[in-house]
């Protein structure tokens, strides 16, 4: 008996009952259906093998000192023997108390180990398919921007956004502006708005619900605008409120462009910093041009801190009177300050800019044959040909 059983001097060893282990009935089916293979090369030392009874209940043979050969005995294997590193086909092997056959027919793949189907080997590397990347078309963000009121900001964002609109771009025009000119410029009223560009900063309403679409499409603005400021003052990464809101709209268009207040207060700062490039409206008048160093530090301190690859694209005179002296005076210090970031398109002074707000379109609509309308598609065809460049 094996070393679990005990005797005494007052009880009497149990009689050992000699009985098939169900797994032997079931190799020697194995054996019989499967043809036996030819043996590999190699030195083999004949072992006899035990009798089938022999597994009893509770007892299990210890393993012989040498390795084991005789690779074409299974009933061996059954009693607890340990298979060659490279068991035959067709043969069932022990492992870890589970039974794992290889191929039964000699064109039929090998089986898996059990111990294959709970994990990978730690030596197989796992082989992962590279992520295709998709590119995604981003929309050309430009802010026009000068804290000095009065300067064609408005004026330039929705005329040369009409423009890039002829040209076959699609464009949205953000109305960043409390007073709501350019949301008026459309026909739109800006006190009769629900949904505004104070509820996308504030409330973090989709962008897209407040999008009108007019000439072009627009994010209109209202009064309530003026109180954003204040309200977002507590808000964790208020500078980026309106960067975060295009992301959802950016695939959509190919140009943004942002009209902004007469300030450089944190609406700004959000056009700012959403902004690839700003385009500078500059009135030709010596007060309107000293507001560009202020500006130029405010844009060093966004691509500092906040948006690194924000740039001038370039700086137009607007409301030009080429009739006088100071006017050209005034483009004459332009160039020589700013050199090449100054548009060779100048728009000069027209009454039509002041008439197509009252009918609530572009100049390029309501006058479209006129000179005013052909100053912002020659701006248009300038910025073009430098996105191109």
């Amino acid at each position: 008996m094996g070393f679990l059983s005990r005797k005494s001097k007052s009880v009497p060893a149990p009689e050992v009952v000699e009985e098939t282990h169900p797994i032997v009935e079931e190799l020697e089916e194995i054996e019989q259906a499967v043809p036996e293979r030819p043996r590999p090369m190699g030195p083999a030392q004949d072992q006899p093998d035990p009798p089938a009874n022999s597994v009893a209940a509770g007892d299990r043979p210890s393993r012989p000192a040498g390795p084991v050969e005789d690779e074409g005995s299974s009933s061996s294997q059954a009693a607890g023997e340990e298979p060659s590193s490279t068991p035959p086909a067709g043969e069932a092997v022990e492992q870890n108390g589970s039974i794992a056959a290889v191929a039964e027919k000699p064109d039929e793949p090998a089986r898996v180990k059990a111990k294959d189907l709970i994990a990978p080997s730690r030596h197989e590397a796992v082989v992962e398919e590279a992520a295709v990347e998709v590119s995604t078309k981003h929309a050309e963000v430009i802010a026009f921007a000068n804290q000095k009121g009065g300067v064609a900001k408005t004026t330039t964002t929705l005329n040369l956004a009409v423009a890039f609109s002829e040209s076959g771009h699609r464009v949205l025009c953000v109305d960043l502006d409390p007073q709501g000119n350019l949301t008026m410029s459309q026909g739109i009223d800006p006190d009769k708005v629900e949904k505004s560009l104070y509820d996308v900063l504030v409330n973090d309403m989709p962008i897209s619900e407040i999008i009108q679409h007019r000439e072009i499409d627009i994010a209109v603005a209202s009064i309530d605008l003026a109180g954003a400021e204040i309200a977002m003052s507590t808000k964790i990464g208020r500078e980026r409120s309106l960067e975060k809101a295009l992301k959802e709209v950016s695939g959509d268009y190919d140009f943004v462009c942002i009209d902004t207040p007469p300030s450089l207060g944190l609406l700004t700062i959000n056009a700012l910093t959403a902004a690839s490039k700003v385009i500078v409206p500059v009135q030709c008048e010596y007060l309107s041009m000293r507001g560009l160093v202020q500006l130029q530090n405010t844009l060093k301190m966004i691509q500092e801190n906040l948006n690194p690859d924000v740039k001038i694209e370039g700086i137009l005179p607007t409301m030009l009177d080429s009739r006088t002296v100071h006017a050209k005076e005034a483009v004459e210090i332009l160039e020589e300050n700013f050199g090449e970031l100054v548009f060779k398109s100048r728009i000069k002074k027209a009454i039509k800019f002041a008439e197509a707000p009252v009918k609530g379109s572009s100049v390029l609509k309501y006058d479209s044959g006129s000179s005013a309308a052909n100053y912002y598609r020659d701006l248009a065809k300038e910025v073009l040909a430098n996105e191109s460049a």
